[in-house]
This record gives C-alpha cells, structure tokens and sequence, in this order.
C-alpha cells in the first residue's frame, strides 16, 4: 500500500439526471427525494456511497485490498471473522488489543471501509468502529424539481390465478417517478488525519476521483433515466488540517441558470463559474470535469 493522504481535500460534485428518478424514497412509494420546504430535489450520501462501491467492485473484483465490505446480501459478521481467521483470534473473545488488530486487518482489505469508515463493533468478531477520512453531503438540486408520475403496463402476470381472474388479459398496471430533468451539486470532504488512521492513500483517493467520473456508465436502470456527471472541482490544501474553511471555498462556485423564465432541461441552460481571484494561500483549484 502507497503512504496516506497527507492533503485535505474539499470537492463539489456537479451531477444531473434526466427523465428519471436519481434518488427514490422508500417511504414515500419511491418518489424522488424533496425538500419538502423548498422543492429542491435530494440525492442521500448513501447513494453516491453506494455507487462508488459499486463501480470500485467491477474494477477491482473484490479482491483485497479492494474488497468491499457493504455490499448486497453481505452478512457482516462473516465479512468480519475473515479478520479473525486471517490474524488467527478467537472471535467470540475480543479483547482490546485483538479489536485493535482487527481493524486494522479491514481498513487493510475493505476498501470501503478506510474510505468511508464502519461501524463494526458487533457481539462476535468485534472489529470496532473507524472514522471514514472521505464523507459526502446529501446533493441539492440547483433549482426547484416537478416530479411527473407516469402510469405503466405490463404486458404479463406473476401467476395463473392473476391470468384466470383477467380472463387472459394478462396486464400488469404499475406507476413510476421521473424528473424532467435535475442539476445537483454535492459535497465532498477528504480528511488528511482520518486517511493518516485507516491508510487511505493517494491511490485510493484517484479511485475514489475515477468512481465519481466514470460511476453512472455502469449504473444504468429504467428508472434512473440519464444521469451524467458534469463538473468535479476539487480545492486541494497544501497541509494536512487546511488553509480555509470548505464552506467559504464551496461558495467560490456557481451555477447559474441562463434564462429563468423556462424550466431548465439540459446542464447547457446553466453557466458555472469559479471564482478564482484572491484565493486562500495553500488552496489549489483542479477541475476534472
């Protein structure tokens, strides 16, 4: 493994979703998020998490040290004895210093887990918790989102009773969310000490830069319509604790709609810009994107 991030970094993620549902609530019958206050539209953390250990897994195959701890049908605490086997514990007595070493055996092996960090202390090959140096915001829409509902059908039943009671008509009717189209910006944070505790280093960090570039290519679904990337802008501190706070540089960035009297449908109708006159010492501006 390469040596730690030793720079803090601070990113804005610019991404947009077209005719499609980028973030559903399962509470809510899957609709897209909502600022029920302002009608911004909302894509979790969780989500861009998801998506990024999504694509490091088709990259990397699981293997260590990319595997991936959270993952679909995962049961954790088989995820957590591979620690215990491999360091030759005792799972069901965990002391200390056997936690310690366990962890450290995962931030080693899950890639997920010295980005993003885990709970882990569970009853049984207890592996302890671990602060993720790399911690998202929810994303926000730039303007105000209408969600449209559209009625669907299937031509086919799940069973011949449903067929029977048809009389062989055979129609599934359904519903599904979509936006017409959405601009998010979410926000990024790459802690330098927090990478220095689980090992996360500049290797990690370009994968983590390749995930967010190149994620929606293989996230492709019926619902989630056209999502695209569109701007990366990431502010990289010369030190380790920073040279300004992330707020003040997140506000250096703008992204405007060109003409307010329409609905904007295409990243086009915005105009981005970055302030970059008086810039802290010790920040460095990279666009890639």
């Amino acid at each position: 493994m390469s040596e730690p991030v030793k720079q803090r970094h601070d990113f804005l993620y610019l991404f947009d979703v077209k005719d499609g549902n980028p973030n559903g609530d399962p509470d809510a019958g899957n609709m897209p998020r909502i600022d029920p206050d302002t009608g911004h539209g909302l894509v979790t953390d969780v989500c861009l998490k998801r998506k990024i250990r999504n694509f490091v897994s088709l990259v990397k195959n699981e293997e260590p040290p990319f595997d991936i701890y959270v993952k679909e049908k995962a049961v954790l605490t088989r995820q957590q004895e591979k620690a215990y086997q491999a360091l030759d514990l005792d799972p069901k007595k965990t002391d200390a210093s056997a936690i310690d070493k366990a962890k450290a055996w995962m931030c080693q092996n899950f890639f997920d887990i010295r980005t993003f960090g885990a709970v882990m202390s569970l009853k049984e090959a207890n592996c302890g918790q671990v602060r993720g140096p790399v911690q998202f915001s929810f994303a926000r829409s730039v303007d105000r989102v209408a969600p449209a509902e559209h009625s669907i059908t299937r031509m086919a039943v799940a069973t011949e009773r449903e067929a029977k009671d048809q009389s062989g008509d055979n129609r599934t009717m359904g519903r599904k969310f979509t936006l017409p189209y959405g601009l998010y910006v979410g926000q990024g944070f790459v802690s330098a000490p927090l990478a220095a505790q689980t090992g996360f280093s500049d290797a990690d960090l370009d994968l983590v830069w390749q995930a967010l570039l190149q994620m929606f290519e293989h996230d492709r679904s019926a619902a989630r319509g056209l999502m695209s990337p569109q701007k990366l802008i990431v502010f990289r501190h010369d030190s380790a604790l920073g040279a300004a706070p992330a707020g003040k540089l997140f506000q250096r960035v703008k992204a405007t709609l060109n003409d307010d009297s329409k609905p904007p449908r295409d990243f086009s109708d915005y105009t981005v810009t970055i302030d970059r006159e008086n810039l802290p010492a010790g920040v460095e501006i990279i666009e890639m994107l």
